[in-house]
């Protein structure tokens, strides 16, 4: 029988509206989350900072499917503990919760790594001119820090969005689910195909994400003009 093989990729694509909102809303999440993070080991707050190092440590060591197992089965059994109940609130959270919490960590180490790369004798330079630090960091180690952490940044999105494909593990029909889907309804007939046509659109939107953060990269490595 021959493959139909735009019929396929219709298939597929209407769940893509979900798979970009859980990206979109978790990549969201985990830039403020990372800030945070980030800050909060620059300033060394006591307690937070230990606290901190531990998560970054189990979130880089442990697999995301755990992760994600974790948050959606246990974290509801622990708020039990204290008289919380969130076992009605919808799977779509707790995807996102996971894929956030999970990005964050990574994003924060790249975070932190960038504003280190920044000299402290530019720092010095613009004290020495009277700059408040909130200047300092405006003009000076933030523009310098995001110029050297687009490579690894983009690195971070791209695994995003593959991490995305594991919310069909707790039920989330998103791309990865639909293909599931489509292989259960024809019993496993036309599976080669189907996973074909999922990896080129995961490719695409790799591409696609690697294109606009290079184009962005380009741009901030311009020399200003005067």
């Amino acid at each position: 029988m021959e493959t139909n093989w735009a019929h396929l990729f219709q298939q597929v694509l209407q769940q893509l509206p979900l798979t970009l909102f859980m990206i979109v809303v978790s990549l969201f999440f985990a830039l403020l989350l990372g800030l945070v993070l980030t800050i909060i080991r620059i300033r060394r707050i006591p307690i937070l900072n230990a606290v901190i190092r531990v998560f970054l440590s189990f979130t880089r060591s442990t697999p995301l499917i755990l992760q994600l197992f974790l948050v959606y089965f246990a974290l509801p059994q622990i708020l039990l503990l204290v008289g919380i109940d969130i076992n009605h609130w919808g799977r779509l959270f707790f995807v996102i919760l996971a894929f956030t919490l999970h990005t964050s960590a990574y994003l924060s180490t790249i975070m932190y790594a960038g504003y280190h790369s920044v000299s402290y004798d530019q720092i010095e330079a613009g004290l020495t001119v009277g700059m408040r630090y909130d200047q300092i960091l405006r003009r000076i180690i933030l523009p310098q820090s995001l110029r050297n952490i687009l490579p690894n940044l983009t690195t971070q999105v791209i695994e995003l969005i593959k991490d995305t494909s594991l919310a069909f593990t707790i039920g989330i029909i998103d791309m990865m689910g639909q293909v599931q889907l489509i292989i259960g309804n024809n019993y496993g007939l036309g599976m080669l195909e189907v996973y074909i046509v999922i990896s080129i659109i995961y490719w695409a939107l790799a591409l696609i994400v690697q294109g606009v953060l290079t184009l962005v990269s380009r741009r901030t490595n311009r020399p200003y003009q005067t």
